[in-house]
């Protein structure tokens, strides 16, 4: 079984690394060096009750998805790779709720283009309608992958029926209208074969880690594989430093890691962090991919429930943190 299970991620990331060299001049055509680099206005959350067009969402046409094999359901927290792999995944949330416009921090973005670091981004649907530029040009990069982070990042431990459904369905909806528009484009037609992007997102991460049976059962059927972490940066807090955020990053990497952090201007030092991360990541002999390509290279390690560091944690720290500003630093402050 593992043996199909890798031959099936081989093929997904070797069409992915065969499309992004066709065509990694989609970025180039479509955007200036200076429309691509961040700016400091954007980093700063809006606090302001903003409302998605539900209807429109709804209304977007959905390419078949496939409900996630048996084998790959439940929360995967890791990838064990075989011996001498040394790949990691960095993955950054793009948390936004209805009640603020969150950031944009080019900061990291810019460092992972110069760095030519893989990462994938984990957005809300909300977070890639109120940041439609930073979207495309997220989906235009060779080197990222897009997954889902729900909606409006909800609990959705605590969501049922359509509520539930909505949550996953219309990210879908929102990351396939994003695409759309930017294929529609000029700059995006392509001059050859040009480099075919994800018809849709097939990785989920569920707000705040908290998912329970209903909902890990709703994101496989919707072909969604729900993908967790097990690299806690908790860059949210902002009592940690970059020193302590990179330090954690480096002792608790492995082969096979997925780090969370985030980029959405409520990671406090991030950019700072993984800047001294990432070229001691590479000294050890790190390579870094993304979540999709960690999957094709070994055996995903799942679990049956969501959590932060260890069973139970996260629905603690998340059912306290309703009662807390958005930008919970509780739920990934604890790095222990």
């Amino acid at each position: 079984m593992r043996r199909v299970l890798s031959f099936a991620f081989l093929l997904v990331a070797a069409a992915v690394a065969a499309a992004a060299a066709e065509d990694a001049n989609l970025l180039d055509r479509c955007w200036t060096p200076q429309a691509l680099a961040g700016t400091a206005a954007e980093l700063k959350a809006l606090r302001a009750h903003t409302k998605l067009d539900l209807t429109a969402l709804k209304q977007e046409p959905l390419p078949y998805i496939s409900p996630v094999a048996q084998a790959l359901r439940g929360s995967i927290r890791n990838v064990e790779l075989p011996p001498g792999e040394k790949l990691i995944a960095l993955t950054f949330d793009l948390c936004e709720t209805d009640g603020d416009v969150a950031g944009y921090d080019g900061r990291i973005v810019d460092l992972l283009r110069a760095q030519g670091v893989k990462a994938t981004f984990f957005a809300s649907g909300k977070w890639m309608e109120t940041h439609e530029e930073r979207t495309a040009q997220l989906i235009a990069d060779p080197n990222f992958e897009i997954g889902s982070h729900g909606l409006r990042h909800l609990d959705m431990a605590r969501l049922s029926g359509d509520a539930l459904k909505d949550e996953i369905v219309l990210t879908e909806a929102a990351y396939v209208r994003a695409r759309k528009n930017l294929l529609a484009r000029q700059c995006a037609v392509p001059t050859e074969a040009g480099r075919p992007l994800a018809e849709r997102t097939s990785l989920l991460r569920f707000p705040y880690g908290s998912c329970n049976a209903a909902s890990l059962a709703a994101a496989a059927a919707h072909g969604q594989i729900a993908n967790q972490w097990d690299v806690v940066t908790g860059d949210p807090d902002p009592r940690r430093s970059a020193k302590a955020i990179a330090e954690t990053i480096l002792t608790k990497a492995h082969p096979g890691a997925i780090i969370v952090a985030h980029a959405n201007g409520r990671g406090r030092n991030t950019a700072e962090a993984i800047a001294l991360a990432i070229p001691k990541l590479k000294e050890e002999g790190y390579g870094f991919v993304t979540v999709s390509e960690l999957l094709a290279a070994g055996k995903p390690v799942i679990a049956t429930t969501c959590y932060l560091n260890r069973p139970g944690a996260t629905r603690r720290l998340a059912r306290s943190n309703r009662r807390k500003s958005h930008d919970h630093f509780t739920l990934f402050g604890r790095v222990n």
